[in-house]
């Protein structure tokens, strides 16, 4: 049989392809820039049919009816990423949060999704029918079919045809398809505020030429990524390939030739932004897509030379602990691949690792400091005092790495808006630091 001809016997309806799961079943759907929306919209139109089964996912930026389901209903969610559509789950008490380094992703996988039923969306066949992971998927998705029991394929027109390692899927190996023609999950660059742009502009300052970035999501990097366009031979070995990286590409800023790992490629995990971005990375022979396990592996990272890692945070305590996941109880995102990078860029030669953030937090309801003494009762540590390096504010930039703990609470005091040094200063001195 030719794949064409397999390929047609294994084309159904959505609502065919969903019969497949049952009763404690779990059913992994996706995760941000790849996401298997209407195989979930299907799943979700059994709600009355089935019980017990839970959801696995990340990121999950696409609005879908099934996560405003209750606590008590068929469906109940597994996330190692907190998104959006995980947020909706948890506000109804109906999400479960597993904690890991991305790094570790293949291990996830392993005592989370034996015998799963996979939902993966994929692009459109090439002329030996193999579809690409797409735009996220080669990061894990993967693992995720080594240990399914059932593989259905959402085979999307929008997703992109990416290039690397571990990034294709054969026909063969499905055991059903789904084609849509639907946009892919996309998420706008945040803008950045003055404060945000202060911080930029000190760390591109200490970018030198022939660095090897990465970045993560928001507005503040945004500002650095953008700000990095006077420089010269960067090159990309990132967890994400933003909208900001495509443009230092397209400029000539990044050429990749000084790297050690994959030179001449930029290399990443996954792709998430724009559309724009996804057709750009669509069969882009110089960038590199490879799996969690490799992309952030520390000592990976750490073969390159000058690696300038760039992390946000919501919060860091005065001995130098980030929480960038969960603040006061309540998970945010994830643990995901911070501490990989702080890791593998302090490793590198040549490499720093800088945890960026504004000194306040504004809302409606005003704003509080993000430099505290203490976190919140039920808060966890993302990032340990030991691992982080240079800390960054609108008010400077310091590295804690070598600063006793006395030093180290002054240093990130200044750090703090004016407003509230003097309220840390006496709490610094109540904890014993000053």
């Amino acid at each position: 049989m030719s794949w064409k001809e397999e390929y047609k016997q294994k084309l159904c309806s959505p609502q065919e392809a969903v019969r497949c799961v049952q009763d404690g079943d779990r059913v992994y759907i996706g995760t941000c820039s790849t996401v298997a929306g209407v195989l979930t919209d299907a799943l979700y139109a059994r709600r009355e049919e089935l019980t017990d089964v839970t959801v696995c996912s990340g990121q999950i930026v696409q609005d879908l009816p099934i996560f405003r389901c209750s606590a008590d209903g068929p469906f109940h969610f597994l996330s190692y990423f907190t998104g959006p559509g995980e947020r909706e789950a948890q506000k109804r008490g109906n999400l479960r949060y597993t904690s890991m380094y991305l790094s570790n992703i293949d291990r996830w996988c392993e005592d989370y999704l034996p015998g799963c039923v996979a939902f993966l969306e994929v692009s459109p066949p090439d002329e030996n029918g193999y579809m690409s992971y797409g735009a996220y998927g080669v990061s894990f998705h993967d693992y995720v079919r080594k240990q399914a029991r059932k593989v259905v394929l959402q085979v999307n027109r929008q997703q992109p045809y990416t290039c690397g390692q571990q990034n294709l899927i054969h026909i063969s190996q499905a055991d059903a398809v789904v084609e849509t023609d639907v946009p892919d999950g996309q998420v706008p660059d945040a803008p950045a505020t003055p404060e945000m742009k202060k911080i930029a502009e000190q760390i591109v300052e200490q970018v030198p030429d022939g660095a090897v970035i990465q970045l993560g999501l928001g507005g503040l990097s945004s500002a650095i990524g953008y700000g990095l366009k006077e420089k010269n031979d960067l090159g990309i070995h990132s967890e994400m390939l933003t909208n900001s990286m495509m443009e230092l590409i397209r400029n000539g800023n990044v050429t990749n030739r000084c790297k050690q790992v994959l030179p001449g490629k930029s290399a990443a995990a996954f792709a998430f932004g724009s559309e724009e971005l996804y057709r750009f990375a669509d069969h882009n022979e110089d960038l590199y897509f490879a799996p969690y396990t490799f992309i952030n592996n520390p000592y990976v990272i750490a073969r390159n030379d000058n690696v300038i890692s760039i992390n946000t945070a919501m919060a860091i305590d005065l001995y130098g602990q980030v929480a960038a996941d969960n603040l006061g109880g309540r998970q945010q995102s994830s643990v995901g691949g911070q501490v990989d990078y702080v890791r593998g860029a302090q490793m590198s030669k040549g490499g720093r690792s800088y945890i960026a953030l504004t000194s306040l937090h504004k809302n409606k309801k005003g704003s509080s400091s993000r430099i505290v003494a203490a976190f919140p009762p039920g808060t966890a540590v993302t990032t340990s005092r030991q691992d982080v390096q240079y800390v960054v504010t609108e008010y400077g930039c310091v590295n804690l790495k070598k600063l006793p703990m006395p030093d180290r609470a002054r240093a990130l005091i200044e750090l703090a808006h004016p407003d509230q040094r003097t309220q840390l200063r006496d709490q610094a001195k109540a904890l014993g630091l000053l």
